[in-house]
């Protein structure tokens, strides 16, 4: 009984830590149009608060599931919960958008040192008939966490204030350091490691280069950045060090990325579905929360609650999905939910309107939830069903890293998308509404439209974009550019969000595609008895 009631006591804290950095991917979402107007920053720069933390959480994770053979998981799991309180705490107190961002990229590197762990540990402390169970609380957590960000975001955002979202992590991190001390063994694995540290370097310079490029092109013109330096080169560069990132893995005796792994069809169909997936979520997350709140003038709780019934029905759904996983296979399933959550994000966005309220986006939300909850639980399962016990640890590292990577391109490629159709529909929508204005003020209206990409982009609260209205008008000339700004914002706004998510919508198209290639059970039967076949024919 004891140990039955410490098993169950270790899992609770096991999830806590985990539903900590998971909720962080996504609960700042709700609170970027506050962050920006109370930071005054730029579209641009708030995209990095995304990216920061995603980067180094995606490069790192593979790096630290290696520490930990060196220090013991229970160790590097203190450990992270100790780097993100600290890094929260840092992010709560910031006083400009690059306190955040360093603070943000922190929160990374302990979200990174946690999150492969978890799964090491249940893995290492639950028997096998055990096993099943805890993984799927786990996996409950995990989707959980990932789609509850923006109601509780929400919540905390308009009773409390922006930095509250960082500072709840706090007295969290606490007790679950603590409780890790008292209740997880510091049990250590039989076999050691080499870490690759050169892989670790290339990988993260590679994507460092190409997301800068991606979310800064707008701001620079896609051109020169300084001196011979510019945007097409820098990405270009990061996709010729990515490249050389895979030929040093391919010559490697323990490499970051077992490409051998690959090898499996299901597997590979499986990584790029969950890159897919969280790319989606980027973008429909990001336009739409900004859009509620800077445009449609919802509070942030209003905001939260409008995406309420998406994590609702992924709730619900996701349980359901995991068991029909196990009886019809999940090929059908993924496809099902992708297509679901494509016409789901499309119909949010192509429905919009500057009169939408929360009861506009009900139905298309609760399609998009069924739909993440049809894909959560049978991605998993089908990319480790082939997997061996020995290739375990390193295709689950390889499955969490490239779902964090479909997030880090997924908010720069939306972030990038969004800028420059915002750029573009602002000097239009500037352009037709000047003739409202006296003809000495038109020019003028128009280039401050203009300018404001050069800018960065403003699109916080009580925002219009950036544009920089001349100083010194008579009060019904400024009262009236003033007026006729924010008309402008609001109707570019709404163009430009609807391609933007267009692109996320394509990729999840794709993605659904793509799983036409995934082998079904009876496929997966077949091919298991002729490798026994193969293996008795041997012996």
């Amino acid at each position: 009984m004891e140990i039955t009631r410490n098993r169950t006591l270790m899992l609770v804290v096991i999830c806590l830590g985990f539903f900590m950095i998971m909720l962080d991917t996504t609960i700042v979402y709700v609170a970027t149009p506050s962050i920006l107007s109370g930071l005054h920053s730029t579209l641009d720069q708030v995209l990095w608060v995304f990216n920061g933390y995603l980067l180094a959480y995606a490069v790192l994770l593979i790096t630290a599931g290696r520490l930990a053979d060196l220090y013991g998981p229970r160790n590097l799991f203190v450990a992270g919960l100790v780097v993100f309180t600290i890094a929260s705490t840092l992010c709560g107190v910031s006083q400009d958008v690059n306190q955040l961002i360093a603070a943000r990229v922190l929160q990374g590197v302990g979200g990174a040192l946690l999150a492969p762990q978890s799964l090491t540990l249940l893995t290492t402390l639950f028997p096998a008939d055990k096993r099943g169970a805890a993984m799927g609380i786990w996996g409950m957590v995990v989707g959980i966490s990932t789609i509850a960000g923006p109601t509780l975001g929400g919540v905390i955002v308009t009773y409390l204030n922006w930095r509250w979202i960082f500072f709840v992590n706090v007295p969290v991190g606490i007790v679950a350091v603590t409780a890790a001390l008292a209740l997880i063994p510091d049990v250590r694995p039989g076999k050691r490691h080499p870490m690759d540290l050169v892989g670790v370097f290339l990988a993260s310079l590679a994507l460092l280069l190409i997301v800068f490029g991606v979310i800064e092109g707008q701001r620079y013109d896609w051109s020169t950045i300084t001196g011979w330096i510019t945007i097409p080169e820098l990405i270009g560069a990061g996709v010729v060090i990515f490249i050389g990132f895979f030929v040093w893995e391919a010559r490697q005796a323990e490499p970051l990325v077992p490409l051998e792994l690959f090898k499996d069809r299901n597997f590979t169909v499986m990584n790029w579905t969950g890159m897919a997936m969280q790319f989606g979520m980027q973008g429909i997350f990001i336009p739409l929360t900004i859009f509620m709140q800077s445009v449609l003038g919802m509070s942030a709780l209003a905001s939260g609650l409008t995406f309420a019934p998406l994590s609702l029905a992924s709730m619900v759904v996701s349980p359901i999905a995991g068991r029909l996983t196990d009886r019809i296979g999940g090929k059908w399933l993924l496809m099902t939910g992708l297509f679901l959550f494509a016409g789901g994000a499309a119909g949010t966005a192509w429905t919009s309107t500057l009169g939408s309220d929360w009861k506009s986006y009900l139905p298309w939300l609760i399609v998009t939830g069924i739909g993440l909850g049809l894909v959560f639980a049978p991605m998993t399962t089908v990319a480790m069903r082939n997997i061996t016990p020995r290739q375990a640890g390193g295709a689950s590292g390889v499955l969490n890293t490239t779902r964090q990577l479909g997030s880090v391109f997924g908010a720069a490629v939306v972030g990038a998308v969004l800028q420059n159709q915002l750029a573009a529909s602002l000097r239009d929508q500037a352009a037709s509404a000047s003739i409202q204005l006296p003809q000495p003020f038109r020019a003028t209206f128009v280039q401050g439209f203009a300018a404001a990409a050069k800018n960065g982009l403003q699109v916080g609260r009580g925002q219009t974009g950036g544009a920089q209205l001349p100083a010194g008008l008579p009060a019904d000339v400024q009262h009236q550019l003033l007026g006729l700004a924010q008309q402008v914002f609001d109707h570019a706004y709404l163009i430009a969000m609807k391609p933007t998510v267009g692109v996320a919508v394509a990729v999840l198209l794709v993605g659904a595609v793509a799983c036409l290639l995934v082998r079904g059970n009876r496929a997966l039967k077949i091919q298991a008895a002729k490798t026994e076949l193969a293996e008795a024919a041997a012996a």
